[in-house]
């Protein structure tokens, strides 16, 4: 990890689990720092997997586990039918747009987080092949699972954005610190 995460205050626990979930999405903005939309949504593998289109599916998927946990309806409906959109901007998403919709996202998961009684309190999972029937997880699984699911993407966005432009993760870290400290 080419970032440090600040040490919690002695025994916060949320704040750890939030602080390591910050630093993976910010892996993830980086990877479409300085990048055009275009050049953001350019696919250099054979994979499907392009730099917006994780950052995309980062923010959909925290948002889809929020609104389980919160045992709200989702706002984005997706099924096997539609899911690939999740990885990919449509017309008239930008890179700017999806980043915004990502930390509205980011604010009122912690805010979700911070306001549970306990880490141990449980929400039933929806119903899919992979869980149980009658399923239940802990808001701690739920933040860990985020922080899971945002380093795996991450590190896609990585290998994806050297191959793009060469730029490594270390030199992205250093160039926001720059805008950040100039």
């Amino acid at each position: 990890m080419p970032t440090l995460v600040p040490a919690e205050a002695h025994g916060d626990e949320r704040g750890a689990l939030l602080a390591f979930l910050e630093a993976q999405r910010g892996g993830l903005r980086r990877a479409v720092l300085g990048l055009t939309d275009e050049q953001a949504r350019r696919r250099p593998s054979a994979s499907e997997l392009s730099p917006a289109g994780l950052v995309k599916h980062a923010a959909e998927v925290e948002q889809r586990w929020l609104e389980t946990a919160q045992q709200r309806e989702h706002s984005i409906a997706r099924d096997r039918d539609n899911w690939h959109l999740s990885f990919q901007l449509e017309d008239g998403q930008t890179v700017a747009g999806m980043l915004a919709f990502w930390d509205d996202v980011a604010e009122k998961t912690e805010k979700f987080i911070r306001s549970v009684p306990s880490l141990d309190d449980t929400f039933p999972l929806p119903k899919a092949p992979w869980f149980p029937d009658g399923g239940r997880h802990s808001m701690r699984w739920l933040v860990l699972h985020l922080i899971e699911e945002t380093a795996r993407h991450a590190g896609h966005a990585d290998i994806i954005r050297e191959s793009l432009d060469g730029r490594t993760a270390f030199e992205l870290v250093a160039e926001e610190r720059a805008a950040r400290e100039g």
